[in-house]
């Protein structure tokens, strides 16, 4: 395995790389001519919304802002969006092999709503308290039509919490699958694999009617077995299957006037012992479905109205069936018997209502958005399996709202200043505790274009993210060594204060007549203040060395056999500061004949009165990508490299989860003959690393063969 250090360069190095390819690009950023149109490959030429809620590419956002495109999805044959998210920079994800869900980490945040996760604009606040992420989502990669990320609190506007980041998924339609002067037509896609990768199917279809309305369904089927790591050691449980359905319908009665709706149904199956696979053995049965409506009203000839209104729902529930204990029988001696159950059902229900008007004042242009936001959160957990469950993801109900103005100004071409306001309050509920609160957070943007091609800014903001319900309510024994996990009603909300600056470069005709470069570069402090982190609390207590054994036994006889372990309480709790720092860097260069992209990532984050690293800060990362375009350009053949630092640095207490550092190559070819056929392979860790990524608790796959073909019917 190659050392860390040798893996990933350091900050000084990254900010020198990053430099160096935005100075070389600079140098051809004014030449004269440099009008050809963006190459398709280089998803920051792609309309993002996440930033500022008004439409820009992410080559002019003035934030750390990516964008993943449906190509780069199907070049890449995901079975899990982490696949994907690999090649962003700033952005990592915890998972549990044996659970098809995915958590989201922003420059080291993430868990209990940090990261905003969206799914058609809906919020995705699924979480259970276990040895993992406390904040997952589901969702099959091959029903996302496209990723929107902007990474820090620039987005606030986009809802409450989001102190990390925004997420913003978009699940395919009709203009994924049909050109634009196609009237009807469907896409059959078939997939299979190696190493687990057992069978997938996708069928898409839709039609237009005239321009007033479209439809467009989706069915997904996909099978997965256990896979092996690079040792070829089987991974048990890492296997699942899921039944999707996806439907859209688009209606637009008038000029300028359009409604949507949306119902994606989504059932996962798969078995586990806990994310360790050492724990008591249960059947996952879960239901993720998620509804939206909403109608937008825009037309260029009323540049004060452009109004968007957004209703949604989301439910995830997940039912659990008490299989087997483990060799320790604990759940057993706790009379579980196989068949009992758990659940974990969260509904979380809001809307979203904006509207942006355009007008001048003197030589200033202004894009002025006023709008508002709510989120209720009702958790549920029913739990006859131990009790465990009930517990440590206590029943609640949360509100989140808010509302913001914010104003987009503009002076000639070379200047650009974005001013914003939101405000948010919050309430909480459960059992015999309440708690609420409320704030103003401001954000402050400028950006000055010295050169065309040529962007650079800086930004002031800050962001609020109220305590869960699981941080105010857990309360319960842990099963073994048994010691409490304490409620604290009295949290106080994280208040985010960053600073962030980059530059952006776009220009064309840089080395050959047709080609594009695309880079952004961003440096960002993020300092929060009460941030809340689990913490042991009180005195040193003894605890039974068996399982089974009540501990209040231990009260009479501590330091005596069987009462031999040590150990304290746990709660959340708010520490005084923690500060995160890093840099990324994003860069795409297209020529024609082919295209290279790099992302690279390095986050700092401490606990500012001790010194201690954060526990979700992740390693140091690079990812590059290779391709050419042979064959008239029907043929794309390239590699993709992945080198992840060691993450040693880790909380005491912490360091079964000290990870090596290592590097992966993947291999993909795309053929598409013809607009109706194409074929797609991914050879993913071709030379068949065994490797851990941090905070997962079991080995990744090994060499893994993916192949699909698609074929596509339409009419005219």
């Amino acid at each position: 395995m190659v050392a860390a250090r040798s893996l990933v360069p350091s900050r000084r190095a990254a900010l020198a790389l990053g430099a160096a390819l935005l100075w070389a690009g600079a140098a051809r950023a004014q030449a004269p001519g440099a009008t050809a149109p963006p190459a398709p490959e280089i998803g920051l030429d792609t309309i993002t919304v996440t930033a500022t809620k008004t439409p820009e590419t992410a080559v002019d956002a003035l934030s750390g802002t990516s964008v993943v495109t449906r190509e780069q999805i199907e070049r890449l044959q995901p079975s899990h969006l982490s696949d994907v998210l690999v090649g962003v920079p700033g952005v990592t994800t915890q998972e549990n092999q044996n659970d098809p869900a995915q958590a989201i980490n922003i420059r080291g945040l993430q868990d209990f709503g940090r990261v905003n996760v969206l799914v058609d604009g809906a919020r995705q606040n699924f979480q259970t308290s276990g040895h993992s992420a406390n904040g997952v989502f589901y969702l099959d990669p091959e029903l996302v039509g496209g990723i929107d990320i902007t990474r820090g609190p620039t987005a606030t506007i986009y809802g409450s919490g989001a102190i990390g980041g925004v997420v913003a998924f978009r699940t395919r339609s009709i203009d994924d699958i049909l050109t634009p002067d196609e009237r009807a037509g469907a896409v059959q896609k078939w997939g299979f694999g190696t190493n687990g990768q057992r069978f997938l199917n996708s069928t898409a279809l839709g039609a237009r009617v005239g321009t007033a309305a479209d439809v467009f369904g989706q069915f997904v089927y996909r099978n997965n077995d256990p896979y092996r790591d690079g040792q070829g050691t089987l991974v048990r449980d890492t296997g699942s299957e899921l039944v999707s359905g996806l439907a859209k319908l688009n209606v637009r009665p008038a000029d300028g006037h359009a409604i949507g709706a949306t119902a994606l149904l989504q059932r996962f199956d798969f078995a586990n012992a806990g994310t360790s696979n050492a724990g008591a053995r249960f059947a996952n049965a879960v239901q993720a479905d998620t509804y939206t409506l909403g109608y937008r009203f825009a037309r260029p000839d009323v540049p004060l109205l452009d109004l968007s209104l957004k209703g949604y729902a989301t439910t995830t529930r997940n039912d659990l069936t008490f299989l087997e204990d483990t060799a320790s029988g604990l759940y057993g001696r706790l009379g579980t018997r196989a068949g009992d159950r758990l659940s974990y059902d969260i509904e979380t229900r809001g809307f979203d209502v904006h509207n942006t008007a355009r007008f001048d004042t003197l030589a200033l242009g202004h894009a002025l958005t006023v709008g508002g936001d709510a989120v209720f959160d009702h958790v549920r957990t029913r739990d006859n399996a131990g009790g465990f469950g009930a517990a440590f993801t206590p029943s609640g109900e949360r509100t989140l709202a808010g509302a913001f103005v914010q104003d987009e100004i503009r002076y000639a071409s070379w200047l650009r200043v974005i001013g914003a306001l939101r405000y948010d309050r919050y309430a909480l509920a459960g059992g015999a505790y309440r708690s609420d609160g409320e704030r103003v957070s401001p954000k402050i943007t400028l950006g000055v274009s010295p050169l065309p091609g040529i962007e650079l800014y800086a930004t002031y903001a800050e962001g609020y993210r109220a305590p869960s319900v699981t941080e105010t309510l857990v309360q319960g024994i842990h099963p073994f060594p048994a010691f409490s996990i304490l409620p604290n009603p009295t949290l106080r909300p994280e208040v985010a204060r960053t600073v962030e600056g980059g530059i952006n470069l776009k220009t064309n005709e840089v080395l050959a007549p047709g080609d594009a470069f695309r880079a952004k570069l961003n440096v960002f402090h993020n300092i929060v203040d009460d941030y809340i982190n689990v913490s042991s609390v009180g005195p040193t207590y003894f605890v039974p060395a068996i399982a089974g054994i009540p501990a209040s036994i231990c009260a009479r006889i501590p330091g005596r056999f069987p009462c031999v372990i040590p150990v304290r309480s746990f709660q959340y709790l708010n520490i005084a500061q923690a500060a995160l720092s890093g840099v990324e860097l994003e860069a795409a260069y297209d020529w024609g004949g082919g295209f290279v992209s790099l992302a690279g990532t390095h986050v700092d984050g401490r606990d500012r009165a001790t010194g201690e690293t954060l526990l979700t800060v992740p390693p140091d990362r690079i990812s590059a990508t290779l391709a050419l375009r042979l064959l008239d350009e029907r043929l794309t053949v390239g590699t993709r490299l992945t080198l992840v630092a060691a993450r040693t640095d880790v909380p005491a207490g912490t360091t079964l989860l000290a990870t090596k550092g290592y590097g992966l190559v993947d291999l993909f070819a795309s053929y598409q003959p013809n607009d109706r056929i194409r074929a797609d392979f991914i050879l993913q860790n071709a030379f068949d690393r065994r490797y851990v990524q941090y905070l997962n608790a079991l080995p990744s796959p090994g060499l893994t063969a993916k192949a699909a073909i698609s074929i596509k019917f339409a009419t005219r």
